[in-house]
């Protein structure tokens, strides 16, 4: 079971000081949070794509790059990398550079997003939004599994002879959720894959997420990945944690009072009723966090929302303390018990290499001579056919 924080890399005004940080402190502060998860304990650290104000996280590779460099356990992520406006030749290549430098200790999240004007930024057309992603990933999964590439689809112009560079490291793919609010198409493609599928789970029941792992599950199944117990699931959550749960209603309020998403709606005692979301001490973060799994059933990984709506760095990083040493060691001992053996552990580059190569050494691709273009369609490696469009390792 893994445990880790996300960030949508929101610029907020702290409601407490009056303070709008500036991208800049956000940015630094940040980096310490992602840093800091790591030495309190924590698995994995995300953040998500955005293009527009007030967010900062344009360049989700560039940013877990620098953090992959001050870390040496903790595995990078991203809450979401955008599959409909961004290229997937460049997703491809991108991820699989920060593969490398993370030495494996990546993966990544695909999904539309929520910010609609993205689409004509990159000009494409929200209405082909959902096909867009299933074509997109359609061209990266296979872009991360041939050297050499044939394709023409409907979005972007025809491949011919294509070979994206770097290759992936020991020539395994990143893992790859696909994350959704709402729509069973990605829960449907994430299946047919056989990747993860990761629920949201913010802003509303966990009875309306649920829906759609159960989908995932069944489907994953039935496209033969293993049993739906097999299946790789992941979960949202959002807290705010004091020694004890009245402090951290009093400091938090203010917070949820004004917060972009949920501010100016309903009482935060109502909401943490109906939502995921929970204030309170280690103990109730612990419960309730117990909770998702008897919904649930048990899961691969956890992530929680704790930076955002202006709440200050050093308020986050005391978080990240309360949390590392009085909530997630308990998490971790109970989600172990009863767990079904059946229930496989989030992948890890080890574990899907092992999976491909079993005790044999894994690919390292070597290029041929220059040919000074990628267009031929020739193997451009020295260990693989030279026959136009041939695959190497194609599962």
């Amino acid at each position: 079971m893994e445990f880790g924080i996300f960030s949508v890399s929101d610029v907020t005004r702290d409601p407490v000081s009056g303070i709008t940080p500036s991208e800049a402190e956000r940015i630094t502060g940040l980096t310490e949070i992602a840093v800091h998860a790591e030495e309190v304990g924590f698995d994995v650290f995300a953040i998500g794509e955005h293009h527009n104000p007030p967010f900062f996280s344009s360049s989700p590779t560039t940013f877990l790059s620098y953090v992959a460099a001050k870390t040496k356990t903790l595995k990078l992520s991203t809450s979401t990398t955008l599959i409909t406006t961004n290229d997937p030749v460049r997703i491809a290549e991108e991820y699989a550079m920060l593969q490398h430098l993370a030495q494996g200790r990546m993966d990544l999240m695909l999904g539309r997003g929520n910010t609609a004007p993205v689409y004509p930024w990159f000009g494409k057309d929200i209405r082909s939004a959902l096909p867009l992603a299933l074509e997109n990933y359609n061209l990266l999964h296979r872009l991360w599994r041939e050297d050499v590439v044939d394709f023409e689809g409907k979005f972007r112009t025809p491949l011919q002879g294509f070979t994206s560079t770097p290759r992936p490291l020991d020539d395994v793919p990143p893992f790859v959720w696909h994350g959704s609010i709402r729509t069973p198409e990605i829960a449907e493609q994430a299946a047919y894959y056989g990747d993860g599928f990761f629920a949201n789970h913010l802003f509303a029941p966990s009875e309306h997420f649920l829906r759609l792992v159960r989908f995932y599950r069944e489907r994953y199944e039935h496209y033969g990945h293993g049993t739906q117990k097999q299946a790789i699931v992941g979960l949202g959550g959002q807290a705010f944690v004091a020694k004890k749960s009245q402090d951290a209603a009093e400091q938090f309020r203010p917070y949820f009072n004004e917060a972009p998403v949920y501010g100016h709606g309903p009482r935060m005692e109502d909401f943490t009723r109906q939502t995921p979301l929970t204030v309170g001490s280690p103990q109730e973060i612990i419960d309730k966090t117990l909770g998702f799994r008897e919904i649930f059933g048990d899961y691969q990984r956890q992530m929680f929302l704790i930076d955002h709506a202006g709440l200050p760095t050093k308020t986050v990083l005391e978080q990240l303390d309360l949390l590392g040493s009085e909530v997630i060691p308990v998490l971790r001992t109970e989600m172990t018990k009863d767990r079904d053996p059946e229930v496989p552990e989030s992948p890890t580059h080890a574990s899907l290499v092992r999976a491909k190569y079993g005790d044999e050494a894994p690919r390292q691709p070597r290029p041929n001579a220059n040919r000074g273009d990628n267009v031929t369609g020739g193997s451009p490696y020295q260990d693989t056919p030279t026959k136009a469009g041939a695959a190497f390792g194609l599962s």
